[in-house]
């Protein structure tokens, strides 16, 4: 990254509202696109407004620097795919979770590893990186188990219901660096099977197993 280009990042600019809600959404994918390829690091402006076909100066003027576009990008692709489910049964939402959640596990978990280490040593890069890809998620496993337990599914008491947010998404960010081969829905619906219904004390439904 050039110097000039350093002292752009973090200069003030003066915001103006001239790029369209789609034309948004193209350019936060086309950066958590290059995040996933080739990285944080990697990333620059320049790169973003050539792969986009907008002009730097534009992404300078919205976002005012590399940090603050990445966590626009992050906030603005939210999807909350998991707050919709809702299948009747502890079990039977679990493994829709698992399926959810295994099939993003090629776009979502390049991304986080793209992201961890920088997010590191950027306080507000490590922030948009859990309010936009962590937090929803383990909200939304939490309250699946937490009507299970309402439902008389699973007792209050049960140790292994605070654990189940961070077995499926632990074992989605860890399978890669394990195995070399991403957790995908095949995988996680096993896992689901095999390890945290089990523990739950919930047997699979006969069209999960």
């Amino acid at each position: 990254m050039s110097s000039q280009e350093t002292e752009q990042e973090h200069a003030p600019a003066q915001r103006r509202s001239k790029i369209t809600p789609e034309r948004a959404q193209e350019l936060y994918t086309a950066v958590l696109d290059m995040l996933r390829e080739s990285g944080y690091e990697s990333l620059t402006m320049e790169g973003v407004a050539s792969r986009s076909r907008c002009g730097k100066s534009t992404l300078y003027r919205q976002w005012g620097s590399k940090p603050e576009l990445v966590v626009a990008a992050l906030h603005g692709t939210r999807r909350g795919a998991l707050r919709k489910i809702d299948t009747g049964s502890l079990a039977g939402d679990l493994l829709e979770a698992a399926r959810a959640i295994g099939e993003g596990s090629r776009r979502d978990t390049p991304l986080m590893l793209a992201l961890s280490h920088a997010a590191l040593q950027n306080p507000e890069l490590l922030c948009a990186l859990r309010e936009s890809l962590i937090l929803p998620e383990l909200a939304a496993i939490d309250a699946l188990v937490r009507r299970g337990v309402e439902r008389g599914e699973v007792a209050a008491d049960n140790p292994a219901a605070e654990f189940v947010p961070a077995q499926l998404l632990g074992v989605m960010r860890a399978r890669p660096m394990l195995t070399g081969a991403y957790a995908d829905e095949t995988y996680l619906v096993r896992f689901v099977v095999g390890a945290v219904l089990p523990a739950l004390g919930l047997d699979a439904p006969a069209s999960g197993s």
